[in-house]
């Protein structure tokens, strides 16, 4: 098929999960969608591991833009779809540790994720994801040259034209760059900011042979923790950086052998050391952590490392007339908490939802996109705030212990707000995609846009932001602060303040008795009832709880596999015999 000489509605660059799950959405809406590939599928990439915000996004994504196969990545229930080369993901786990000492179990933190209603969640074998997507682009109508990188772009108020490196050209009416950081767009606009607070480096690649930590570190019992930490993400935090474990191979059903494992490090703490290759300075520096170093004795890196600079950015500006920068070509942070999956998928909802109107009213102009800006940078601040003050809550164990539980509740509230929204906008089995829209936009990462979490962040960020590291009595000082402004709320979770007591982990078990409460179970009251919930009542959450379970339970996804499959083969023995019989009649 000609494409050279077609005009197209959208343009995009990248086919990574972000630019591929934009191209399937706008191709199943009937846009005429081409996207450019610098290399080729399967490939490696990392954000592997999934959040329950990005997944809730996932589920709203594929109701919202009937795209089903968006939601395939979002649980473990999912597995007879996607295959088993992903890991599963039970919590995320932070184990602190001192430079020279072994692990202390107590030291722990495990944020249990819920089974219920939709599984435990995953870590993503990337390059099986991204190939997926791509396909599924592809199988709405969505034209992909892979092996093709983009030399040029030129954009006026006509359209925009794509060059790529062999000289061919493309117009289309749009451009989305979701190229990552060597965004073309970006460097052409020269729209790259780094004013940022976090300041770290990478050092990653994929290994095996790597064990469960509590196999030659710290025992499960003696920590307390509900899950081993190779059924879970894995962080080891300390002074200046942290080290992640995503394995893929801790389920029974796996047939993927690797473990995703990176270096965070703050350099002005922890310098490049470039008289070393990147795998020499890994295995170097994790000997000053004893626990550590043991989990990889025997560990062999599969792939070649990859070793970077400073990894924060942000961009003076995401959209334009006629092109928008989407995922990591707008910015990115730092892998901690796993946010940036969310923020690009929040993006691509918010982006596809006015490249619609824009389309079908003929108008790109700037401003049409600015919602899209306003979310994304709002997004990037609020993650660079976040990270900034854990990596400096790891010079004390304590302090990081009530930081912790900022972190904790922001993506709580958060998660509870995406759940209400797909919820609320809801109407007659169908999201309305303007209330859907509106609401998600006012969203900025972490509290679910409730204003009393703003205020109390704000506080308990200005309390970690002055207080002086090398002062005991002032990190004391800051610590009680920190746990007075907790108690000072009356809607946050009982089991944070265990968390702040002391306590190692989140429950196992989420369906409590307690939750039914009047005024201080789930719902609570006041300002944050009628934010969170508006007028449902708790039978009301309880049925859409029970919908969600029943919608997304292995049973209910296994009968819909089953039957998809059924009309599948029936559909493709028909096609056969139509082929047979014209071929018969060809011959007569």
């Amino acid at each position: 098929m000609d494409t050279h000489h077609r005009m197209f509605d959208v343009a995009i660059i990248g086919s990574g999960i972000v630019g591929s799950t934009l191209g399937a959405i706008l191709a199943r809406r009937g846009l005429q969608v081409i996207m450019f590939e610098a290399k080729s599928h399967p490939r490696f990439s990392i954000g592997e591991s999934m959040i329950l915000e990005t997944s809730e996004t996932m589920r709203a994504l594929a109701e919202l833009y009937d795209v089903p196969e968006l939601a395939y990545f979002s649980s473990e229930n999912y597995f007879p779809y996607i295959g088993a080369s992903h890991g599963v993901k039970r919590h995320f786990s932070y184990l602190h540790h001192t430079p020279g000492h072994t692990h202390q179990p107590l030291h722990s933190l495990q944020a249990v994720i819920p089974k219920h209603p939709h599984g435990h969640e995953l870590h993503l074998y990337r390059q099986d994801v991204d190939y997926f997507l791509t396909t599924c682009a592809v199988h709405y109508g969505a034209t992909v040259l892979q092996n093709t990188p983009v030399r040029d772009i030129a954009i006026d108020m006509q359209g925009v034209t794509v060059i790529t490196a062999e000289g061919k050209q493309y117009a289309a009416a749009y451009l989305v760059d979701a190229g990552g950081f060597r965004s073309l767009v970006a460097d052409k606009f020269n729209l790259r900011d780094f004013d940022l607070q976090t300041y770290s480096r990478a050092i990653f690649t994929h290994m095996i042979d790597v064990p469960d930590f509590h196999e030659v570190g710290t025992m499960q019992k003696e920590a307390d923790l509900p899950f081993s930490v190779a059924e879970g993400t894995l962080h080891h935090v300390f002074a200046g950086g942290w080290l992640w474990v995503i394995p893929f191979n801790n389920h029974a059903a796996s047939t993927n052998p690797l473990c995703s494992v990176g270096l965070m490090l703050d350099p002005r703490m922890h310098p490049p050391r470039n008289d070393l290759v990147a795998e020499e300075e890994f295995f170097t520096f994790i000997e000053r952590f004893p626990s550590v170093a043991a989990q990889f004795r025997n560990a062999r890196a599969v792939r070649e490392w990859v070793r970077t600079g400073r990894i924060q950015y942000s961009s003076k500006q995401v959209v334009g007339d006629r092109w928008a920068l989407l995922g990591h070509s707008a910015g990115f942070i730092d892998p901690l908490y796993s946010k940036g999956l969310y923020v690009s998928l929040s993006s691509v909802s918010i982006l596809a939802h006015y490249l619609l109107q824009a389309h079908r009213d003929g108008d790109y102009s700037r401003e049409r996109f600015l919602p899209l800006e306003r979310a994304t940078l709002a997004y990037l601040r609020s993650n660079d705030l976040l990270v900034a003050h854990s990596y400096k809550s790891w010079e004390s164990y304590h302090l990081w212990r009530a930081y912790s539980v900022l972190w904790l509740l922001g993506a709580y509230t958060e998660l509870v707000k995406l759940f209400s929204i797909r919820i609320q906008s809801t109407q007659n089995g169908k999201i309305d995609p303007h209330l859907f829209i509106e609401q998600l936009q006012q969203l900025k990462l972490a509290g679910g846009g409730f204003a009393e979490y703003d205020h109390l962040a704000a506080q308990i960020d200005a309390v970690v932001e002055a207080v002086d590291l090398d002062d005991a009595v002032h990190i004391a000082i800051a610590v009680d602060r920190i746990y007075a402004l907790f108690q000072s709320i009356d809607w946050m979770p009982q089991p944070f303040y265990a968390i702040l007591a002391g306590r190692t982990h989140l429950p196992k078990h989420k369906i409590r008795l307690d939750l039914l409460k009047r005024e201080q179970g789930f719902l609570r009251s006041g300002a944050y009832r009628d934010h969170f919930f508006g007028k449902r009542s708790i039978i009301q959450i309880g049925r859409a709880f029970w919908d969600e379970l029943r919608h997304y339970s292995k049973l209910t996804l296994a009968l819909r596999r089953r039957r998809w499959l059924h009309h599948a083969r029936r559909a493709y023995r028909r096609s056969v015999l139509t082929k047979l019989t014209h071929s018969g009649e060809a011959g007569r």
